[in-house]
C-alpha cells in the first residue's frame, strides 16, 4: 500500500531529535513518500540534506512561507532564491509559498516574496505547494497570470466557491487528520474529484481529537486520512489509496518506489 504524505514539514523544530523515529514509523505504515516543506533558508538546506539522506521517500519542497516574511533577516529572500535556483535537480516543489490573512502588516511584502517565489517556479518549471489562510479566493485569481503548470492548495477549507475554480483549473488540494472529524473538511473531500486530491499530516502540528490525542504527528496518521476519504467517496480503500498515488506521481512528476 502507496501512502502519501504529500506536506510535513520535517525540518521544524518540534521534529528534531525525532527525524529517525518518523522515517522508521513511515516505513512501517506503508507511508511511501514524505514531501518536507521548507519556511526559510535554513529550513531549505535542512530539508535537502534530509532528501538526500532519505532517497525516495523524502521529497524537498523548498520556499519562504508567508509567516517568515516578516522576520526575513536583510539578504535572506535574494539567498533563498539563489540556493533553490542551485538545487534544481534535487527538489520537487516550490513550497511551502503563498498569502496569510493574519499577517496583514507586511502584506507588500507577502505579495513581493509570493510573486518572486512563483516566478522562480515557473523558471525552474516546478510545482507549487501553497498555503492560502484566509486568502483562498485572492490566490486563486492571481495565479492565472502565471506560468505555473502545477499547484497544490495545502489544507484547503474555505471558500467552497473558490474550490470550483480550483477543479476547473486543474488544481489539486490537499487534506489531514482533521477529515477524520471536521465536517467542513468532509464537505470539501465530498465534492472535491480525486483526480484533484492529495492526502497530509502538515507535522508537526498536533492534532488533539480522537484517535491522535495530543501526541506527536507521525506519517502513520495517513492511514486514518484515506480511510476517512473511502468512507466519504464510498469507494474501496485500495481503489482511492491507488488514484492518490498516481496523483502523486502525476503532481510531483515522479514514480513512486
Amino acid at each position: 500500500m502507496k501512502l502519501i504524505d504529500a506536506h510535513v514539514h520535517l525540518s521544524d523544530l518540534e521534529y528534531s531529535g525525532h527525524i529517525d523515529e518518523l522515517i522508521a514509523d513511515a516505513k512501517s505504515s506503508g507511508v511511501s513518500a514524505l514531501v518536507t516543506n521548507s519556511m526559510d533558508l535554513k529550513t531549505c538546506q535542512n530539508d535537502v540534506k534530509l532528501a538526500e539522506k532519505c532517497p525516495g521517500l523524502v521529497y524537498a519542497a523548498l520556499g519562504i512561507h508567508p509567516w517568515n516574511v516578516n522576520v526575513l533577516k536583510e539578504n535572506e529572500l535574494e539567498e533563498t532564491l539563489d540556493f533553490i535556483q542551485k538545487q534544481k535537480s534535487a527538489i520537487k516543489a516550490v513550497g511551502e509559498i503563498g498569502l496569510d490573512y493574519k499577517y496583514e502588516t507586511v502584506w507588500e511584502k507577502q505579495l513581493m516574496v509570493f510573486d518572486k517565489m512563483l516566478h522562480l517556479a515557473e523558471t525552474l518549471d516546478l510545482p507549487v505547494i501553497i498555503h492560502s489562510r484566509g486568502t483562498t479566493d485572492k490566490i486563486v485569481e492571481m495565479l492565472p497570470s502565471y506560468r505555473v503548470k502545477r499547484v497544490l492548495l495545502h489544507w484547503f477549507s474555505h471558500p467552497m466557491s473558490a474550490l470550483e475554480k480550483v477543479i476547473d483549473n486543474g488544481y489539486f488540494i490537499t487534506e489531514g487528520p482533521p477529515l477524520t472529524y471536521s465536517a467542513g473538511i468532509r464537505e470539501v473531500v465530498e465534492k472535491v474529484p480525486l483526480q484533484n486530491f492529495l492526502t497530509e499530516t502538515d507535522g508537526p502540528v498536533t492534532y488533539w481529537k480522537r484517535p491522535f490525542n495530543g501526541q506527536l504527528t507521525k506519517p502513520s496518521y495517513i492511514r486514518n486520512v484515506v480511510e476517512a476519504a473511502a468512507e466519504i467517496k464510498k469507494m474501496p480503500l485500495e481503489e482511492v489509496v491507488e488514484q492518490i498515488a498516481k496523483n502523486f506521481e502525476t503532481f510531483f512528476n515522479l514514480k513512486l518506489n
